[in-house]
C-alpha cells in the first residue's frame, strides 16, 4: 500500500472533484510548484492509487430510468462456480458494479436499465437463466437521496 501525505491526499480530493483540472491549477490548489505536483500525480498514477478517469453520466439523461439493487444467492461456495459467475457478471453491461457480501446472499448487483421491460429481459436471458443461482432478490430505487462517486478522504487526514 502506498503511503500518502497530507498533499496526496489534497491533490486527490480535488480531482475528484475536479477531474478536468489542468495540473496548473491543480499545483496552485494544493500550493505546490507545477513540476512537484505533476511528479506526485505521476507517482499516484504509476502506484495504482489513481485507476483511471472518467465523465459522471446523468442516467436519466441517457434513457437508463430504471435502476435495481439485486442479491443473488448461489447453489454452491466452490471457486469453480464462483468464477463462473463472477465471468458472467463480467459480461452484462447492465451491471455497473458487483459486490461479494457476507451474510444470507451472496452478492449485490448494481443494475442501470432503461425500465421495467428491460429488467425483465436482464433477469430471465443472464440473470435467473444463469448456471448456479439460487436466488434473486430485487429492490427498485424510487428516488437517489445521494450520489457520490468520491471517497471520504477527508477522514483519512485526522
Amino acid at each position: 500500500m502506498t503511503t500518502l501525505d497530507r498533499t496526496d491526499l489534497r491533490i486527490l480530493a480535488v480531482l475528484q472533484s475536479e477531474g478536468r483540472i489542468t495540473n496548473a491549477e491543480l499545483a496552485e490548489q494544493v500550493s505546490l510548484s507545477p513540476s512537484a505536483c505533476l511528479r506526485r500525480l505521476q507517482r499516484l498514477e504509476a502506484d495504482r492509487v489513481i485507476t483511471g478517469y472518467a465523465a459522471q453520466v446523468d442516467p436519466q439523461a441517457v434513457g437508463l430510468g430504471l435502476q435495481a439493487f439485486v442479491r443473488v444467492q448461489l447453489v454452491k461456495h466452490e471457486s469453480a462456480a464462483i468464477e463462473g459467475f463472477v465471468e458472467r457478471v463480467n459480461g452484462w453491461d447492465e451491471v455497473v458494479a458487483c459486490h461479494a457480501l457476507t451474510g444470507d446472499m451472496d452478492y449485490l448487483l448494481h443494475v442501470y436499465v432503461a425500465d421495467l421491460k428491460d429488467f425483465s429481459r436482464f433477469l430471465l436471458d443472464h440473470l435467473l437463466n444463469a448456471a448456479g443461482v439460487a436466488d434473486v432478490n430485487s429492490s427498485f430505487v424510487l428516488r437517489t437521496v445521494k450520489r457520490s462517486p468520491s471517497l471520504p478522504l477527508a477522514q483519512l487526514e485526522r
